[in-house]
């Protein structure tokens, strides 16, 4: 009998016959999305270079050049991964791919914004400036723009800090104990809903100064939701936990503090997530009405001297910044609640 064929080598050849050393070559597949992406880049940066502004008083605007170059190199860097195939850039390919549609219309968007503005003047200014503008503003007044930011921060902190803890103690404490949701209860149900924003001229007229007032504000805005929903969250929580914890013997403290709080915790973040935009709409309204420095104030002075520009940008960074908190508070809440995954739904 002829003898049988030798099974193929381990180190040359797969089971389908393909050498190993090939498929470097074919699993580095081209991602199409990225091409169009740094397509449309390569688009804003030649619309921006080529088309010349219109001529107009406002339309003088610095940093085209500079804007130009900034989307012909964001093209080149997104052009990499598409020509190399997203398979091999790892974790940072694996951001890239899922944000691909999002890194298309960006620059469509820009695009239509430069040829609105800077080039066809559809747009008039000094109301709408183009994305040059920005860049403009963030040279020029990133001294006033950041000292604003920090202002701004260190009072959302404040207030935010201060009225989530006070929610939080009052939403356990009504939950807890019956006396407290008797008499605390109602008042919450009755004053909670009236918009921290309505209590200014009473904060500005009692507090000691305007930055305790805006502290003030922004702590009741956050105040009302962290205390409905810690106080939600505690008096839902399952009665047989507490009968366990009795018949082992836990104290009354043991079981506010290990029992139903951490049963607690997941509705306390749904209050602070909402608290968070809350504080961040009465941030504005107190830094204009009083605080010397901020993004609210920032604001109202770029408005009376027609800075739109420097309008644009305050809110840009205002965005950023809630966002960034946002993620923040996600990362915490992830890292606090790690033990119940799988047993709460996230």
């Amino acid at each position: 009998m002829p003898a049988a064929a030798p099974p193929p080598r381990a180190d040359t050849d797969t089971p389908q016959g393909v050498r190993r050393d090939d498929l470097p070559a074919r699993t580095a597949r081209l991602w199409p999305l990225g091409l169009v992406a740094a397509l449309a880049w390569f688009g804003l940066g030649a619309l921006t270079l080529a088309w010349p502004n219109k001529p107009a008083g406002f339309s003088d605007w610095t940093f085209t050049t500079e804007f130009g170059l900034a989307a012909l190199a964001v093209g080149f860097l997104l052009l990499v991964p598409a020509l190399a195939g997203h398979a091999r850039t790892g974790r940072v390919g694996a951001r890239l791919v899922h944000a691909g549609r999002w890194l298309v219309a960006l620059p469509l968007l820009l695009a239509l914004w430069e040829a609105f503005t800077a080039k066809l003047g559809l747009l008039p200014p000094p109301f709408f400036a183009p994305p040059q503008s920005l860049i403009d503003v963030a040279v020029e007044d990133w001294p006033r723009l950041g000292l604003s930011t920090a202002h701004s921060v260190r009072l959302l902190a404040h207030g935010f800090l201060l009225g989530a803890l006070a929610g939080f103690v009052t939403g356990v404490w009504i939950g807890w104990s019956r006396a407290a949701g008797y008499w605390v209860h109602p008042v919450l149900r009755f004053l909670g809903p009236v918009p921290a924003s309505a209590l200014l001229p009473l904060a500005f007229f009692f507090a000691p100064s305007s930055y305790a007032a805006a502290v003030f504000l922004i702590g009741l805005a956050t105040f009302f939701p962290v205390a409905v929903l810690a106080w939600s969250g505690v008096a839902s929580v399952n009665r047989q936990y507490y009968d366990v914890a009795r018949t082992l013997g836990a104290s009354e403290w043991f079981l506010v503090l290990r029992v139903a709080v951490p049963a607690a915790l997941p509705q306390v973040f749904v209050g602070l997530f909402m608290g968070m935009g809350a504080s961040f709409s009465v941030l504005v309204t107190a830094e204009m009405m009083g605080v010397k420095a901020g993004l609210g104030w920032y604001l109202q002075w770029a408005q009376g001297w027609a800075a739109y520009a420097n309008m644009y940008a305050a809110l840009i960074v205002m965005a950023v910044l809630c966002s960034g908190l946002i993620t923040l508070l996600f990362t915490v809440r992830d890292r606090v609640l790690s033990w119940q995954k799988g047993t709460v739904k996230w």
